[in-house]
């Protein structure tokens, strides 16, 4: 009897951003709802998070941003993604990113972006449902 592989979540902290409770509640939520959850911790660069990424070999990845520094690194990081093959891999956003920006981020490939306050059974669903099925 095979079991059904979990998904396997990386939850990033891009940039000199140091407030972290955000992507940490998150992490725990997505956790608790039976994925596997990697958190990077504070102040990572856009190659270290790809790197984890790929080390990692994981089906998503959450990038939590209240810098404004999102429309430095999210290209980056979408950038560097490609670079490496992860074309597969589902990217989601959360933070402070103004509404003006979002259509900008959604064309460089980032899925969703959640806003302070999104209900943490959205952000679940929302991964859950839309994962990429990967072989």
């Amino acid at each position: 009897m095979q079991s059904k592989k979990k998904i396997r979540v990386l939850i990033a902290k891009p940039g000199l951003d140091s407030h972290d409770r955000g992507a940490k509640v998150v992490a725990r939520a997505l956790r608790d709802a039976g994925m596997e959850v990697i958190y990077t911790g504070l102040r990572q660069t856009p190659e270290q998070i790809v790197e984890t990424a790929l080390q990692e070999d994981v089906d998503v990845i959450g990038l939590s941003i209240l810098s404004g520094a999102h429309k430095a690194l999210f290209p980056r990081i979408m950038e560097l993604l490609s670079q490496k093959g992860l074309t597969d891999v589902m990217v989601f956003a959360g933070g402070i990113i103004p509404e003006e920006d979002i259509a900008e981020l959604k064309k460089l490939g980032i899925k969703e972006i959640f806003g302070p306050g999104t209900p943490t059974e959205t952000i679940i669903k929302y991964v859950q449902e839309n994962v990429p099925k990967r072989a």
